[in-house]
């Protein structure tokens, strides 16, 4: 997940009394491994909105693949995008998107890598303004940590536009953007907390895996718990912050804790980033739980590729939210364009998707149908 910048929202208050899921077994919902099935729901309105909204979200092809129309295609551009690090999936995922975009559209491309540390992201910025390209990408990072740069891209006109580079999609003004392209948090949100109400028939003890350290991060758990909280029967046992570097040493031990202080409660578990699930694997196998089991286990964040192989083989994580990264790679070059030549942003949002092990089909990726040919068309190319 890229860095973003803070959005405030108070925490939900969370009710409705803990209820121990029973062994009995039954279909499961969503296409994930087999889910308990009590004798009544727990929320018969709450859980029949949630289904019907999964159901939408783990369709695989989008109603609009795109915008439905934009300038053609502007001549022999010079683009860079800026990546927070290339060790990141989703700033990577995003990156080969945008190469693939400008082979079909006809620019050059350079990628400089930020290395992931402040510094490091200065100073690629700093080589990409020197550049004087016509356009710049912000791949994941927090604009507000080169504000320096940013202005200076601003006094030689050059456009920004962003990759999570802020909370929201869409053109921003502080700092100032274009565009940003990403999915929104509040549909990522309420999409995974949708899939642990429909899976679970209404019953669930869940934990929250969130980085508080990040606003974003907080701010989209806080989202999901006020969503789970629409169901009575699903009840939120706990939230573990753990930031996402420290989560390969923290999060076994963290697991290994949870497991001893609800064994039979735990059934559902829900991640701001994909990460935790494979730091929490060997904990759970350590205690014998199988991989198909509960806990069931939803990302909801980035979908990188060992997500999807976690998914696809059922250890230990039985969904995500992934982003569509390549998609977004063609949209940002089509929003660059739509900015040399003097136009809006084009206002589109990928719709968000569930993706589990029955409708992924084996791939380690969400790549929706469709979109390559829509923006050939708009592009003329």
């Amino acid at each position: 997940m890229g860095s973003a910048v803070a959005v405030s929202l108070a925490a939900a208050v969370l009710t409705g009394s803990v209820l121990l899921v029973g062994c009995q077994r039954g279909a499961s919902v969503g296409g994930g491994s087999v889910a308990p099935s009590p004798a009544r729901p727990g929320c018969p309105s709450a859980q029949a909105r949630a289904a019907a909204a999964v159901a939408q979200a783990e369709q695989t092809a989008p109603a609009a693949p795109g915008p439905a129309d934009g300038p053609r295609a502007a001549a022999g551009k010079d683009v860079i995008y800026v990546a927070q690090t290339m060790t990141n999936p989703g700033v990577a995922g995003a990156a080969k998107g945008v190469q693939e975009a400008a082979r079909a559209i006809g620019w050059n491309l350079r990628v400089i890598d930020g290395q992931g540390t402040p510094t490091g992201i200065q100073a690629a910025f700093d080589q990409a303004v020197g550049l004087r390209p016509a356009g710049i990408v912000i791949g994941g990072f927090d604009p507000d940590l080169t504000s320096t740069q940013v202005a200076r891209a601003a006094a030689n006109h050059i456009p920004l536009v962003g990759w999570h580079a802020v909370g929201s999609p869409g053109p921003s003004r502080h700092p100032a953007l274009f565009t940003n392209v990403t999915t929104r948090v509040e549909d990522v949100a309420k999409a995974s907390a949708d899939w642990i109400t429909a899976h679970s028939h209404g019953h669930a003890g869940v934990v929250v895996f969130t980085d508080a350290s990040i606003p974003f991060a907080e701010t989209k758990s806080t989202l999901i718990a006020k969503e789970l909280a629409t169901c009575p029967g699903v009840r939120v046992l706990t939230e573990e912050n753990i930031p996402i570097p420290d989560s390969s040493s923290r999060t076994p031990l963290e697991v290994a804790s949870l497991l001893s202080r609800f064994p039979d409660a735990w059934t559902h578990s829900v991640a701001i980033n994909d990460v935790y699930f494979s730091d929490a694997a060997p904990a759970l196998r350590a205690a014998r739980r199988k991989g198909g089991g509960a806990p069931f286990n939803i990302g909801a964040g980035d979908g990188d590729p060992s997500a999807f192989q976690r998914i696809n083989s059922r250890q230990f994580q039985a969904a995500t939210v992934p982003e569509p990264f390549a998609q977004q790679g063609w949209q940002i070059l089509d929003e660059l364009n739509r900015a040399f030549a003097g136009a809006p942003a084009s206002g589109y949002v990928a719709p968000v998707h569930i993706a589990t092990a029955a409708n992924s089909q084996g791939a380690t990726t969400w790549d929706p149908p469709g979109y390559r040919t829509a923006y050939r068309r708009i592009w003329g190319r």
